[in-house]
């Protein structure tokens, strides 16, 4: 039985394929305030403890481990800036998602 992908999971596994320690990764994070962020926190990350605090962290952990954007987004349970802004309607919203789950929009038959 496969165990479920997580956000942390998805970190820890990109770092040590790169065999950095906490404190490497952690020192190329940076919070909003371009502080690194502390081992500790990585470390809480990594074991589903704590989620990234920010979009730019999300995308900062894509950037330095090489992994794809929009997969650590959907790790991490949210939806992209990029899509975000687009102030989609509730219809478009939920058109979407059954697209994603792989049914026809509400209405529509598939043929």
């Amino acid at each position: 039985m496969a165990t479920e992908k997580t956000f942390g999971g998805a970190i820890a596994e990109a770092r040590k394929a790169k065999s950095w320690s906490l404190k490497d990764l952690a020192s190329r994070i940076l919070r909003e305030d371009e502080e690194p962020i502390s081992p500790q926190y990585l470390n809480d990350i990594e074991h589903d403890r704590r989620s990234p605090s920010s979009d730019r962290m999300v995308q900062q952990f894509a950037d330095i481990l090489g992994i794809n954007r929009d997969w650590l987004y959907y790790l991490a349970g949210r939806f992209p800036e990029d899509v975000r802004v687009k102030n989609l309607t509730e219809k478009e919203v939920t058109d979407a998602m059954l697209a994603f789950r792989g049914g026809p929009p509400k209405g529509r038959t598939r043929r």
